[in-house]
């Protein structure tokens, strides 16, 4: 897990988001998303910072706790990065992260729950 508030990597974003999301911190989760950000549920549920803040607050209001997760080795090429985990039912999260002047890298796209056959 990163030491800093940043994503310095595309692989720290995914333990940012569990510790911001198991701490309740709907702030520091939109902090993890380009403001023009894209989150889908299956579909999409969230574009930009507004609503993905909107969406964040509602998730964290009816679940509390969010487990751990196994990270899939990131894919990069260049500014672009794509992050992936299974969880413990064999669903996956898939996000394009794309780093920043600054170095540091946020999610643009996010896909939650992907269902392999059989999951």
């Amino acid at each position: 897990m990163p030491d800093t508030d940043r994503a310095r990597e595309p692989e720290d974003l995914t333990p940012l988001f569990l510790a911001r999301a198991n701490a309740g911190d709907v702030d520091g989760l939109v902090a993890l998303y380009a403001p023009d950000a894209v989150l889908a549920v299956g579909e999409v549920v969230a574009r930009g910072h507004e609503e993905i803040r909107r969406f964040y607050e509602g998730l964290l209001r009816k679940r509390s706790h969010f487990p751990a997760v196994d990270p899939l080795p990131v894919i990069r090429s260049g500014p672009l990065a794509l992050t992936m985990a299974r969880s413990a039912r064999g669903t996956l999260s898939v996000e394009v992260a794309r780093q920043g002047d600054d170095g540091t890298w946020v999610w643009t796209i996010d896909q939650l729950k992907v269902a392999p056959d059989g999951a």
